[in-house]
């Protein structure tokens, strides 16, 4: 039963990564909890310790509910991500052409959105759940050993 600290390590360092910033554009940064996602990560890595923590307690095997929530946090990290590098590159754009009619300019090349550290934080911690969850699929087949002794005597 130590083996479910795994898992509860990692819902912590998920609900961190909840906090932190997923997508920057130059001093912008996008995500964290005030955000709608950041929020049913948090909600995914509450869940996860208080499974690991409940198969501690009563020794009973929750891997199953711990593999649909790390899969889940981790869906939810990447769909996130991936709308919200989206939604950065539009904002930048329709900002640099805004300012560019004003001050009658041609319009500024915008930074690309880059990755911050609350997603690659995030996706590590989710895939360390989803992975503890998957040893569920590939247990040890128990070894039958044929026995040396005579029952028909």
């Amino acid at each position: 039963m130590r083996a479910y600290y795994w898992p509860i390590a990692a819902a912590g360092v998920l609900a961190a990564s909840a906090f932190m910033p997923w997508v920057s554009v130059g001093t912008q940064q996008f995500g964290g909890v005030p955000d709608l996602a950041a929020l049913w990560v948090l909600v995914c890595a509450i869940l996860a310790v208080v499974l690991a923590g409940l198969s501690i307690v009563t020794r009973k095997n929750s891997r199953h509910p711990l593999l649909l929530v790390g899969l889940c946090a981790f869906g939810i990290l990447f769909l996130a991500e991936q709308l919200m590098q989206r939604s950065a590159a539009q904002q930048g754009w329709s900002t640099s052409q805004a300012r560019a009619i004003v001050e009658g300019r041609p319009a500024q090349p915008t930074l690309e959105p880059t990755l911050a550290p609350g997603t690659y934080v995030g996706l590590a911690a989710s895939t360390a759940i989803t992975l503890f969850g998957l040893t569920v699929v590939f247990k040890r087949a128990p070894q039958i050993q044929a026995s040396a002794t005579d029952d028909d005597v």
